[in-house]
């Protein structure tokens, strides 16, 4: 199952996904669905088996726009 890392800043969003795949998390850059309710962006689309690992970047990096983990719609905290 796929899950967005939903932020607000777009550099952010993108510095997630470098830091990501540096990981071994195959991140992607998508749209921010407009369910996330945070306005128009990009998120980062990965796969569910690798939250942890992004939940772990998320606590470690000061990503102050970071909006938290959204998965068929609903979100999953941070």
């Amino acid at each position: 199952m796929t899950v967005l890392a939903v932020f607000r800043s777009r550099a952010q969003t993108l510095d997630f996904i470098a830091k990501a795949r540096g990981l071994g998390v195959p991140a992607q850059a998508v749209s921010t669905p407009k369910e996330a309710g945070v306005g128009c962006g990009i998120s980062a689309r990965f796969e569910e088996g690798f939250l942890e690992k992004a939940r772990m970047l998320v606590r470690q990096r000061p990503y102050s726009s970071f909006a938290g983990f959204l998965r068929e719609g609903r979100y999953l905290g941070s």
